[in-house]
């Protein structure tokens, strides 16, 4: 209870930042106040070399919210950040997938051309699979360039959500969804909630139907990878340890 009183009163002071940068007479955010943000966010968190875990109560809480079971949240989090069920590499650097192609399209959509930067900022153009570090190498580059269409073409968090779907998360603004994403473990479960809410997911990850929650989380091509199957797995594990 003490934690959730202390991230509530943290969540209250982040979104006075969030409008004092903010400038009201466009609506939009000024080039540079996504990175801004993200500074003043780890001075609102709590101690910087603490992970702020999941705890089965807080699994607990949102299930019953949800109306959903425990084990079919911990089926997801399962497939999209395997077993050890971490949503941060270190703490403040919360588990991430830089997304090349995502990032194209999103920075076309706001007239940056990648082909000028292929030379000055190589990293964001190599790979980075299965290393946490190089991933967000990448992304603090990919920032450099244009740090709104970075943070919508990576996935973030222990449930792997697109920077792109921040509104459907509750989130208040792009660099809302990054503090959060960045702050806790419950944050991270408290916007999976939001989204799988917004989207009308829950009433499938409530009947258990795994490939149409697939279907509307991993997109058209989640029977490719076995994600229906693969949940299903999961949460047969999950169940019977319940």
């Amino acid at each position: 209870m003490l934690r959730r009183l202390i991230l509530f009163s943290l969540s209250i002071l982040l979104s006075s930042l969030l409008f004092s940068m903010t400038d009201n007479s466009s609506g939009q955010h000024a080039a540079d106040s996504l990175s801004s943000t993200i500074k003043g966010c780890d001075l609102l968190a709590l101690p910087t070399d603490t992970i702020l875990t999941l705890t089965e109560a807080d699994f607990e809480e949102v299930a019953a919210e949800l109306g959903v079971e425990v084990a079919a949240i911990k089926a997801v989090v399962e497939i999209e950040a395997g077993r050890t069920h971490e949503g941060f590499a270190s703490p403040g650097k919360p588990l991430i997938n830089f997304d090349l192609s995502m990032f194209r399209r999103f920075a076309t959509r706001r007239g940056v051309n990648l082909s000028k930067y292929s030379k000055s900022h190589s990293v964001v153009f190599a790979s980075s699979r299965g290393s946490q570090t190089r991933a967000h190498q990448r992304l603090e580059a990919a920032r450099s360039i244009n740090p709104h269409a970075a943070v919508e073409g990576t996935f973030w968090g222990m449930f792997q959500i697109g920077g792109f779907n921040w509104k459907k998360c509750g989130a208040e603004s792009l660099d809302d969804f990054v503090c959060r994403m960045s702050r806790s473990e419950r944050d991270q479960l408290d916007m999976f909630a939001s989204f799988i809410t917004s989207t009308g997911l829950v009433k499938h990850l409530k009947a258990k139907n795994w490939a149409a929650f697939a279907r509307g989380y991993n997109g058209p091509g989640y029977a490719k990878r076995s994600y229906h199957t693969r949940m299903a797995q999961a949460y047969g594990r999950h169940s019977k340890q319940s």
